[in-house]
């Protein structure tokens, strides 16, 4: 099956599942075909797929990425011992685990086509890490509380696990437990590493963006975080600060070069 029919499938295919969907028209455009699917799979709720259906998802992802440039840590330069700085989509980058800004609910982006990092690491993905993360919460029965973190497989992204990670929200002024709150993230992703005998961890720059988390603060906590961690821990992880706007490269690539 060609990547064009493998497109056309999935659209089909998560277009049957939903009688409200059935009527939606499918647009001529590639580009808009690859929307309106990352749409599709954005609002689709977590349930059970078939094999068929799962096995194309997964040659169509696979396929998509070996069209981007996969980055590894063989590619970067340290910045400092076990520390890394690099801006770029997350989701093209090789390690043991990429880290996710998720929301309490942990079942990613149900916003079509969201800016957020959490619709971009389900959408690489593929539909198999909402129904993970929904049998996590299950099991659970409540919220995930803020600067815990869980553990999933990463099926079609190029690193092998996902750390999900839920920060705080700021919507007043910046206190002292909401910076308590958001090191314990990075601890807590750490930690976990370190139980899965994880050798390296991609953090995004977690509760900023939506979460409106001060870039600046965040990023002084997130340093601190991991120094203090990897010199406690006999170096722990390798780490690498994943960020994506011009305007955190520049304050990590600051805070980091002061250190």
């Amino acid at each position: 099956m060609t990547q064009e029919k493998r497109l056309l499938y999935l659209i089909e295919y998560l277009k049957s599942e939903d009688k409200n969907l059935r009527r939606l028209e499918i647009p001529e455009n590639e580009a808009a075909q690859k929307k309106l699917l990352r749409s599709l799979m954005n609002v689709r709720p977590p349930r059970n797929a078939a094999e068929e259906f799962l096995s194309v998802q997964d040659d169509y992802l696979q396929e998509e990425q070996k069209r981007k440039k996969i980055i590894s840590l063989e590619d970067l330069s340290p910045v400092a011992e076990g520390i890394y700085l690099w801006q770029g989509d997350i989701t093209t980058i090789k390690a043991d685990a990429i880290v996710n800004a998720a929301n309490s609910a942990l079942l990613g982006c149900f916003i079509p086509c969201h800016g957020c990092i959490d619709n971009a690491i389900h959408s690489a993905a593929g539909i198999q890490l909402r129904l993970e993360c929904s049998r996590i919460m299950n099991e659970q029965k409540a919220a995930e509380p803020i600067g815990k973190a869980k553990i999933t497989r990463a099926y079609n992204l190029p690193c092998r696990y996902v750390l999900h990670t839920v920060g705080p929200m700021i919507r007043k002024a910046l206190t002292q437990k909401d910076c308590d709150l958001l090191a314990d993230c990075y601890r807590s992703c750490l930690e976990l590493a370190d139980t899965y005998h994880l050798k390296s961890v991609v953090f995004c720059c977690i509760s900023t963006g939506e979460f409106h988390f001060p870039n600046e603060k965040a990023a002084e906590i997130a340093i601190e975080t991991v120094k203090d961690y990897q010199q406690k821990n006999n170096g722990g992880p390798e780490v690498v600060f994943n960020v994506f706007k011009d305007q955190d490269y520049a304050i990590y690539k600051r805070l980091l070069f002061a250190n």
